[in-house]
């Protein structure tokens, strides 16, 4: 009976399909802790745990000023509604040129055009899967006001490079450090070079709180802006309120709105997480690296290696922090990728294009009639050629990964 259960036992773990997900659960039981503590609180919405957390973010990531809200969108929502606010002194009007790489995020984009801002797509550098510094610069007229960093899967260009831009032509410089939170450039965290940078705590990014988002900025005015557009454009908790209140003396303090706004608020359950997970995001970036490095020499070192992939070069100033493994199928393969990728679906392991692809391809670029006078040549060789894998927190067992290298150097055999 004993040598039955055996065999069975034996058959089912044969049977049992491999998985490798986009991301392993990255909540600890301390997590999940801290979250009940909330919810059993009865303070589930937006307080003590936020500010915490704010503070405890500006602090680490040696920011001026953090501001919390509901997801990395709402963050460059938000980031943006602030630039083009005219409480600010110099802020982005209607038709401004804003340069934006083409292989960007839906919701890096948009809020430019809700703003009537007009987007100049810019190239990427296929070594970098960023922004292409020669193309931004050739792209740059007296109608450029700003330009949008799209930090894609950990990297960055050279932002000292841009950050001298910005300075010598007085361009506000957003930053969308949403797959790139902990990175750095020239031992600057990623974020800390633009008047806003933008991060993202979503489930598959290097930390989570489930949903959630971060901003932060430089001027304490930007940072009372934020406040105060984040929050139905009130003055309360803003250093607004005072002033308002006085001017305003009719008016019931408790809802004085001095601007526009929106209800972009965190819940303080996400919030105690965030700050939770915060503390291990040196520990994750860590392991995750170990990951990548572990499944490419792996790649490099097998008898079927025959140069089938491109990975992105790390320069020596850049401290990446790996949202995933971006890969390349080499162009003389002449492969499908779509083909391929469903190939890599079908053996269990998960990817994802890298983000949009050129973004103008999109059906959403037709519908607003979004348009480039030149071919992004690298962006296309990505929308055609490039995917990810994901990169865990929790160290990769060598059978998993010799597992996910022979499937990926099967493509020799996709037809």
């Amino acid at each position: 009976m004993t040598f039955i259960i055996f065999w069975i036992s034996i058959i089912k773990k044969m049977k049992k399909k491999f998985s490798y997900s986009l991301l392993e659960n990255a909540f600890s039981k301390k997590d999940l802790e801290i979250g009940l503590s909330v919810v059993k609180s009865g303070q589930i919405t937006m307080a003590s745990n936020t500010l915490n957390f704010e503070k405890n973010f500006a602090k680490k990531n040696k920011s001026n000023y953090a501001l919390m809200v509901n997801s990395g969108s709402s963050a460059n929502l938000l980031s943006v509604a602030a630039a083009c606010n005219p409480m600010r002194k110099f802020h982005l009007k209607k038709n401004d040129e804003v340069l934006i790489p083409a292989v960007c995020w839906s919701t890096s984009l948009w809020p430019l055009v809700q703003y009537g801002l007009k987007p100049i797509f810019v190239d990427i550098d296929l070594s970098t899967l960023n922004i292409n510094i020669n193309d931004l610069i050739s792209k740059i007229t007296k109608k450029t006001k700003a330009i949008m960093c799209v930090h894609i899967l950990g990297l960055s260009s050279n932002m000292r490079k841009i950050k001298k831009i910005c300075k010598e032509k007085k361009l506000i410089l957003f930053e969308d450090t949403c797959e790139s939170l902990g990175a750095k450039y020239d031992k600057i965290n990623l974020g800390n070079y633009g008047d806003f940078g933008t991060y993202s705590f979503y489930y598959s990014h290097q930390i989570t709180s489930g949903e959630g988002g971060m901003i932060v900025c430089k001027s304490k005015k930007d940072y009372n802006i934020l406040k105060s557009l984040r929050s139905h454009g009130w003055s309360r908790g803003t250093d607004f309120h005072k002033q308002f209140k006085a001017k305003y003396k009719k008016l019931d303090e408790k809802f004085l709105f001095i601007n526009s706004g929106y209800n972009l608020r965190p819940l303080d359950i996400s919030a105690a997480i965030g700050n939770n997970q915060y503390k291990r995001l040196s520990k994750f970036i860590q392991i995750r690296d170990k990951n990548r490095s572990l499944i490419i020499n792996k790649i490099k070192s097998n008898k079927r290696w025959k140069h089938q992939f491109n990975f992105c070069k790390v320069e020596k100033k850049m401290d990446p922090s790996w949202f995933g493994l971006p890969i390349l199928i080499s162009e003389k393969l002449k492969i499908n990728r779509k083909k391929f990728t469903r190939y890599l679906d079908k053996s269990g392991i998960e990817n994802r294009p890298i983000v949009s692809g050129n973004f103008l391809n999109q059906p959403a670029s037709k519908l607003y009639k979004l348009k480039s006078k030149d071919s992004l040549k690298n962006s296309q060789i990505v929308e055609q050629n490039g995917f990810f894998i994901g990169l865990h927190t929790k160290k990769l067992a060598n059978d998993r990964a010799n597992y996910i290298v022979e499937k990926l150097l099967d493509i020799d055999f996709i037809k």
